[in-house]
């Protein structure tokens, strides 16, 4: 006894006898169209739903997961190379040096000048560390002080340029900081390498802000530069 059945359609086609074992059959299906594209393998029921109420959104996939992360001090926008050319542009105001002082002041940073001014916060008064708020503010407010004097004096002239000239031209007062020490005893010529710390401090910081621009009024500006660092020198010392 045999059966057969044919579909009207030819797609599949099943032959059984009691006496043969052998199992045949073809199948044949249509063309089938897969829709692979963004919304591939989601529910297109849901996905028109959150489309057509604005939450869209949810079903884009980011591809910035791979982007390179920078290094720290990029990051941080420190450049230590400038900011070792700027500590000898400072340390070295001579002109004839070669150096290309007004960097300092056209290319101003916040990293270079703050580490300076901790690092004599950090000496000031032999290691007396509440002082340290002390100096960063005066630093602060300081270098506010001379920028509206400038500004009224008509310098052109920014408030974080100022900052950072102020700042990094506490270099002298470190440097000088050192033979305090060991001259201390000697009253005279503690008072010569003070005067000598005071005066290369403002002159390297009054070279880079006093500009032409000041004309005769050059002495309004670089008098309390320099009362500005005998004060930042009095912390240091205690006197």
């Amino acid at each position: 006894m045999a059966m057969q059945f044919s579909p009207t359609n030819g797609d599949f086609t099943f032959v059984s006898s009691s006496e043969a074992q052998e199992l045949s059959g073809t199948i044949s299906t249509p063309d089938v169209k897969l829709n692979m594209g963004v919304d591939g393998g989601r529910d297109p029921y849901a996905t028109t739903f959150l489309r057509q109420r604005g939450y869209g959104w949810l079903l884009e996939v980011d591809d910035d997961d791979n982007e390179e992360s920078k290094p720290l001090l990029e990051e941080l926008d420190i450049d230590v190379k400038d900011i070792y050319y700027k500590i000898r542009c400072v340390l070295m105001p001579m002109p004839s040096l070669g150096f290309n002082r007004q960097v300092v002041r056209d290319n101003p940073d916040f990293w270079g000048p703050l580490a300076v001014v901790l690092f004599f916060s950090m000496i000031s008064i032999y290691g007396q560390f509440r002082v340290v708020s002390w100096i960063l503010t005066i630093w602060i407010f300081g270098s506010l002080t001379i920028f509206l004097l400038a500004r009224v004096l008509g310098g052109e002239v920014s408030y974080g340029q100022v900052l950072g000239v102020i700042g990094y031209s506490l270099l002298p007062l470190i440097v000088i900081a050192p033979l305090l020490l060991v001259i201390g005893r000697f009253d005279v010529v503690s008072t010569l390498v003070k005067l000598f710390g005071v005066f290369w401090a403002a002159y390297s910081a009054a070279s880079l802000l006093v500009g032409d621009e000041f004309k005769t009024k050059k002495p309004l500006l670089i008098y309390p530069i320099f009362l500005l660092y005998i004060y930042f020198l009095s912390l240091y010392t205690g006197v």
